[in-house]
C-alpha cells in the first residue's frame, strides 16, 4: 500500500496532478478519487486547497494560460508579441484540449481576463484607436480561441499520428478533387492545398491576415 503523504501538499502540487490527469483522459478522468491516489494522499488534504471539481479546472485552466502569458511584454514590436500570444496560446490548446472547453463554459474566469487583458494592451500599443478597442481584441482573441480549440477538439476525435493524418487529407482532398467544378470552383481549385496545409501554419497565417487588416484601417 502507497505511503499517504501527510505534509508537503500545496495548491500548486494539486493543480499539476490535475493537469496530468486531464492531458490523459479528458475532463472524465478528473476525478478526486484518482487525484487521492496520484497524490498518495486523502480526500480531506485536497479540499482544504481546492473546493470541488469545477474550481480545480478553473485553477488548472488558469495555470496553463499562465503559462503561455507570463514573460510577454508590450515593449518591442507588438506586432509580433500579438503573434507569439496567438501561437502560444493555439500550442497550448493543442497539448491541452480541455482547456479550450473550459474557456467557452467560464468566460468570466481569470484565464480569459488575462487572454483579453494582453491581447488589448498589444493591440492598443499597435496604435489602434479607444473606440475601436473593444471590438478588435474581441475579434482576434474569438478567432484564436475559436481555431485553436477546434483544432484541438479535431485531433482528440480523429486521435491519429502524422502519417495517418496525412492519409486521411489525401482522402479527404481526393474528394474534394472530384466535386464539380461549376457547383464547387473555390473548394475544387483548393482541394490539393488540403493535402499539404499544415494547421499550425494555416492558423498563423488568420493572425497575420487579421493584423494586416489593423494596420490596413489604421
Amino acid at each position: 500500500m502507497a505511503k499517504r503523504r501527510t505534509d508537503g501538499l500545496s495548491r500548486e502540487v494539486i493543480v499539476r496532478a490535475a493537469t496530468g490527469l486531464l492531458d490523459d483522459g479528458g475532463e472524465a478522468a478528473l476525478t478526486f478519487r484518482a487525484l487521492t491516489t496520484r497524490l498518495s494522499t486523502g480526500y480531506g488534504a485536497i479540499y482544504h486547497h481546492v473546493a470541488n471539481k469545477s474550481d480545480l479546472l478553473a485553477a488548472a485552466t488558469d495555470d496553463v494560460i499562465a503559462g503561455v502569458l507570463t514573460g510577454v511584454v508590450v515593449t518591442g514590436d507588438p506586432r509580433e508579441a500579438l503573434r507569439t500570444v496567438a501561437l502560444g496560446l493555439f500550442d497550448a490548446i493543442d497539448a491541452h484540449p480541455w482547456v479550450g472547453a473550459q474557456l467557452s463554459r467560464e468566460p468570466w474566469r481569470p484565464a480569459l481576463l488575462e487572454i483579453y487583458e494582453s491581447t488589448g494592451r498589444l493591440l492598443d500599443a499597435l496604435g489602434v484607436p479607444e473606440a475601436a478597442l473593444f471590438d478588435a481584441a474581441g475579434a482576434l482573441v474569438n478567432y484564436v480561441l475559436g481555431v485553436a480549440g477546434q483544432n484541438a477538439a479535431n485531433a482528440r476525435v480523429l486521435a491519429f499520428g502524422e502519417a495517418d493524418r496525412t492519409a486521411f487529407l489525401a482522402e479527404v482532398a481526393a474528394q474534394w478533387a472530384k466535386l464539380d467544378p461549376e457547383r464547387y470552383p473555390f473548394v475544387h481549385r483548393v482541394s490539393a492545398r488540403l493535402r499539404e496545409h499544415d494547421d499550425r501554419e494555416q492558423f498563423l497565417a488568420g493572425v497575420d491576415i487579421f493584423l494586416a487588416g489593423i494596420a490596413a484601417r489604421y
